[in-house]
């Protein structure tokens, strides 16, 4: 198993109004998971999830049919 660290990024998306979730997929190659965190709290809990599960959000929220909000 790899050892590399998670390198965090917001979305170019996000307005800088603080409510900003942080993601790492550097990982999803290396072990098929995305971290996610809030981007307020670095040393908060991280929810990790597999990369099917993050791809399939991800896709819910362009087409619309998830709400980011």
């Amino acid at each position: 198993m790899s050892s590399e660290a998670p390198r965090w990024f917001k979305s170019s998306y996000s307005s800088n109004g603080g409510a900003c979730l942080e993601a790492a997929d550097n990982l999803a190659a290396i072990r098929g998971v995305v971290p996610v965190r809030d981007s307020k709290r670095l040393e908060g809990p991280v929810l990790t999830f597999s990369t099917d599960a993050f791809s399939s959000f991800v896709t819910g929220v362009k087409s619309g049919r998830v709400s980011a909000d």
